[in-house]
């Protein structure tokens, strides 16, 4: 399965990690959520070992993400979602269109 500190176990320990820190949660408490031992979730972050794909799916399910999600490193993942500024960009378009629809058809009611 590759050796330890091929790329994608980096990506996969990296992105568990990530992950555990926002749900604020040990390795042990992890595991428990997941139904795996805490040696395992360990195994995984310190890249010794490699994973099932029923252990990525508990992971993923934890998580509540995707299971390819733990897979992509992040700056895939970053480039896949929009930041707050873009975000609010598109919604003032789709706003802007809404409008202007709305104010031509009132327009040929009225």
């Amino acid at each position: 399965m590759g050796t330890k500190g091929s790329k994608l176990r980096q990506i996969l320990a990296a992105n568990i990690k990530e992950h555990r820190r926002i749900l604020g949660v040990s390795q042990e408490k992890l595991a428990e959520m997941a139904g795996l031992s805490w040696q395992t979730v360990n195994s995984i972050e310190c890249q010794r070992t490699w994973v099932s794909d029923n252990t990525l799916e508990a992971l993923a399910g934890v998580f509540k993400i995707e299971t390819f999600q733990l897979l992509m490193p992040t700056e895939t993942r970053a480039a896949l979602s929009l930041n707050t500024t873009e975000a609010l960009r598109k919604l003032a378009m789709a706003k802007k269109a809404y409008d202007d629809t709305f104010t031509e058809i009132y327009g040929k009611i009225t």
